[in-house]
């Protein structure tokens, strides 16, 4: 074959080819802009963002170990120490297992039903690196850090109604009432408060970090919790008093560093609310514990050590659901007025009807919650340096819906956490004998000491 022929051949060759791959080649270049605009338009998270998500997810975890671990644990008798410690631990692992299975899908699974998130993210089915949350902005942050955040408000929240009925309870009614109660109680009650489709957030109900969700359900429960179990063996004749201040203000200081994570983190973004949040959480806080001091000097003559560290639990309590919501100056008058409420349910309400919460949960985070989330309502106002209502809405009508919220969350708690303590009881039984009791649940229920001679 001669080279022209040759050459007349690969040039027919190709012309054929180039006729053949004609429409491959047209449909790539008509698709190349569409896929370039489908990859331009994929959120892509904000880095920084993340990083403030992730650090904030890690101060809550610290807030339940150690720091409400030692803050109860401090609270109670030497010898109940390690069962408190336990109690928190245990607790806070099992519900993050519970979390990730089902909780997570029931709370935020993207159902319709304004009291249940569904089944769609069961065993986190579709929560993948790649998948992205929303913030209250245009930004987003992967899913897995969103998801992460509100697993740890759902370790800590059972958590805290652990000091209500502590040193009498045995170790596995603990848990699983626990179990059970995050799945009745405290799931419904996230979907309903954060959820875009929950009953109350379409009510328009403000509770920034779970004024209503975390502390009023933990102090309601506990103190249901505290009546049904009844009161501990010796009480009202024992000593009973802390057994390490030293403790529970290391445990109380650990709360409030990583309450920042918890309020600020609560924006999901760090921005200037974020920043809002953060200067409430230490003024608030710091005008309750003053606030505490003075009432008790006032009525006992004395400032005790166990009040500063109750009223900076109590202010932290109360700004919750107002974090990124009032003003500077509303949060120092919500932390000035909180204690003194507080303290009247402590030192006064409690030993009129006699019943016997350990810790002072219902009184604190019960109390505490009631009044931050009604508050919210009030200082949400622009005119009081709040940012400000919805279109149409007056304080007169954010107050009200804050009531509505806070009905709905006593009624579905105490009714559901009555009905759940009867299953625990009928189950495992929820009280430690007597000899027990008296011997210490440290060395009764986990055959350990805190302390040696």
């Amino acid at each position: 074959m001669s080279f022209a022929k040759l050459n007349s051949n690969l040039v027919r060759l190709g012309a054929a080819s180039a006729a053949l791959l004609a429409p491959v080649v047209a449909y790539a270049q008509e698709a190349a802009p569409a896929a370039a605009e489908a990859v331009a338009a994929a959120p892509v998270p904000d880095k920084g963002d993340t990083a403030f998500m992730f650090l904030c997810t890690i101060l809550v975890l610290f807030m339940l170990i150690p720091g409400l671990a030692l803050f109860y644990g401090g609270l109670v008798r030497a010898k109940n120490m390690l069962s408190v410690l336990m109690q928190c631990t245990v607790i806070g692992s099992a519900i993050m297992l519970v979390w990730v299975i089902y909780g997570y899908s029931f709370a935020f699974g993207g159902s319709t039903s304004p009291y249940f998130g569904g089944f769609a993210k069961l065993f986190l089915a579709g929560v993948t690196p790649d998948s992205t949350a929303a913030t209250f902005s245009d930004a987003v942050i992967p899913e897995y850090i969103f998801m992460l955040f509100q697993m740890t408000f759902a370790a800590i929240t059972p958590a805290l109604i652990v000091g209500a009925f502590a040193e009498r309870i045995k170790f596995s009614a603990a848990v699983l009432f626990c179990l059970l109660w995050v799945t009745f109680v405290y799931f419904p009650i996230a979907h309903m408060v954060w959820d875009a489709n929950g009953l109350i957030f379409g009510w328009g109900a403000l509770d920034f970090a779970g004024g209503t969700v975390v502390h009023i359900n933990a102090g309601v429960a506990g103190l249901i919790g505290a009546i049904m179990l009844g009161k501990r063996t010796g009480y009202g004749k024992d000593m009973m008093a802390p057994h390490s201040m030293t403790l529970t203000l290391v445990g109380a200081a650990m709360l409030w560093v990583g309450w920042f994570g918890f309020n600020a983190g609560s924006n999901l973004e760090a921005s200037g609310g974020a920043m809002l949040a953060t200067v409430n959480t230490f003024i608030a806080t710091a005008a309750a514990v003053v606030s505490w001091c003075l009432v008790e000097t006032f009525t006992r003559g004395k400032a005790s050590m166990l009040g500063a560290a109750s009223g900076m639990i109590s202010g932290l309590v109360a700004i919750t659901p107002a974090a990124g919501i009032a003003g500077p100056m509303g949060a120092i008058v919500m932390g000035l007025m909180v204690s003194p409420l507080c303290y009247f349910f402590v030192a006064v309400v409690k030993n009129k009807f006699g019943y016997d919460d350990t810790a002072d949960v219902f009184g604190v985070h019960g109390i505490g919650g009631l009044f931050g989330a009604i508050a919210t309502g009030i200082f949400a106002s622009a005119s009081l340096g709040g940012i400000g209502y919805a279109e149409g809405v007056t304080m007169g009508g954010q107050v009200m819906t804050q009531i509505y919220a806070v009905v709905v969350t006593l009624l579905w708690c105490g009714i559901g956490s009555f009905i759940l303590y009867k299953v625990v009881d009928m189950v495992v039984g929820l009280r430690v004998p007597v000899e027990a009791e008296r011997e210490g649940l440290d060395l009764a229920s986990h055959g350990e000491a805190a302390y040696h001679s």
